[in-house]
This record gives C-alpha cells, sequence and structure tokens, in this order.
C-alpha cells in the first residue's frame, strides 16, 4: 500500500442480519482517481459503497480513510472528514427551493461559497428559487453532487448517478466527474459500461457479493474487458 492511497479497504464482510451481502472486500483509492464499481443488480455494490460512507455497519474488517479507521463510525462523522455518499434515489428536499437545499449543506459543512458548485452546474444557478421537487432527474443529480462538494470532500461515493437519466444528461455527467477528479477521488457504482471505459482510472467487477476482478490496465477499461465477469 502506497503512502498516498487514500482509501484502503480490505476483507470487509456486511450482513443483512443472518443474510451475508458483501463477502471479503478489498480495494484501494488514490487521490484524483476515479474508481467504478460494477455488476449486476443484487452484487453487493450499493451494500459496499454504503458501508464504507458508513451507513452500515461491517461484521468485520478494515476501512481506512486517509489513514484513520473509519469502520463503524456514524455517516455524518465520516462525511465531515470528507468522504461523501451520494445516494442512488435522487431524493432532494422537494419542499425546499435549489437554493434552500444548498442553503442547508452549507450549514452542515460550513462552506457557503457557492460558486465553484454554480460553475460545476450552470443551469442550478438558472434554479436557485426553483422548488427542488419540480426538478428533473438530472437536475436532481446535479443538485445532489453540488451539495456533497460543498466543504471540498477528498472522496465521492456516487451509486447510480445515471439511473433514469436521459442520454444528453449522461453524457454532461461524464465531462463532470472527469472535472470532479481534479479536485477529489471517486467511486461510481454504475452500470452503464460504456461510461465506465470512458471515466474510469480502476474498475472494480463484483458478482454475488465477490469482487472478483481489478482492472487497471487502460486498454482493459476502454475495451470493457470487465463485462465478461458480470
Amino acid at each position: 500500500m502506497a503512502e498516498h492511497t487514500l482509501l484502503v479497504v480490505r476483507a470487509l464482510n456486511v450482513s443483512y442480519g443472518e443474510s451475508k451481502v458483501v463477502f471479503d472486500a478489498s480495494l484501494d483509492v488514490e487521490p484524483n482517481q476515479i474508481v467504478s464499481c460494477v455488476g449486476r443488480n443484487g452484487a453487493g455494490k450499493t451494500t459496499l459503497v454504503k458501508t464504507i460512507g458508513g451507513f452500515l455497519k461491517p461484521t468485520d474488517g478494515q476501512i481506512l480513510y486517509r489513514g484513520t479507521d473509519v469502520r463503524g463510525m456514524p455517516s455524518y462523522d465520516v462525511a465531515k472528514m470528507g468522504l461523501r455518499y451520494i445516494a442512488q434515489d435522487k431524493k432532494v428536499f422537494s419542499d425546499l427551493t435549489v437554493a434552500e437545499n444548498l442553503e442547508l449543506a452549507s450549514y452542515a459543512t460550513g462552506d457557503r461559497d457557492w460558486e465553484p458548485v454554480l460553475n460545476f452546474f450552470p443551469k442550478l444557478r438558472e434554479l436557485l428559487d426553483r422548488k427542488a421537487g419540480y426538478l428533473s432527474g438530472g437536475e436532481r443529480q446535479m443538485l445532489m453532487i453540488g451539495r456533497a462538494i460543498l466543504g471540498d470532500p477528498h472522496l465521492l461515493l456516487v451509486d447510480e448517478p445515471t439511473e433514469g437519466l436521459a442520454p444528453s444528461i449522461v453524457e454532461q455527467l461524464c465531462d463532470i466527474f472527469l472535472e470532479l477528479s481534479k479536485h477529489c477521488a471517486l467511486i461510481i457504482v454504475e452500470q452503464n459500461l460504456s461510461l465506465v471505459s470512458r471515466i474510469s482510472h480502476k474498475v472494480y467487477a463484483m458478482k454475488e457479493g465477490r469482487i472478483v476482478s481489478e482492472v487497471t490496465e487502460p486498454d482493459d477499461i476502454k475495451n470493457v474487458v470487465f463485462e465478461k465477469y458480470l
């Protein structure tokens, strides 16, 4: 393990009651790296990232984030350390405006400079006074990412960001993720393999709760060789 490794997960096991969902998962993330986690529905991808983010407690294993063991820490403490989870449900505070959603994130992080967010997502600048419940799926995804990047996080866990979105919005997100990686690392859970092949520095393939492959060669990622493991 390199000294500058941002996240180290070793032999992580996660269960829901008596049902074991993740088996001995290990992965590494370097600063500014885009790491994708792919697999079929039910493979354990969301469980893995939610555990890293502090929303689930593993039965055993290790999660080292910037040298600190965060296993079992509450999600809000993990988030304060700059490790943020963006859920796949695209839920926002529907009765609040876009500005009020950002204000809540500012309150939590102490970061009231929205300019970086609005520069990433110029569309949100036009929608600051709109109730978030009236946003499209793509606009909600932008707002969720925008809230998460307040406070300059070191690592974003992004769960199924393109699910249900139009191809044009997926293209925008591709560019956004590449730009975000200049500022932080990302773990992206994604089933759009074309997107994964274009943005990833590393790909982990999961099947039946286990990481069955780690693909790091750029040509292998570009040619979607990880698909054969799914």
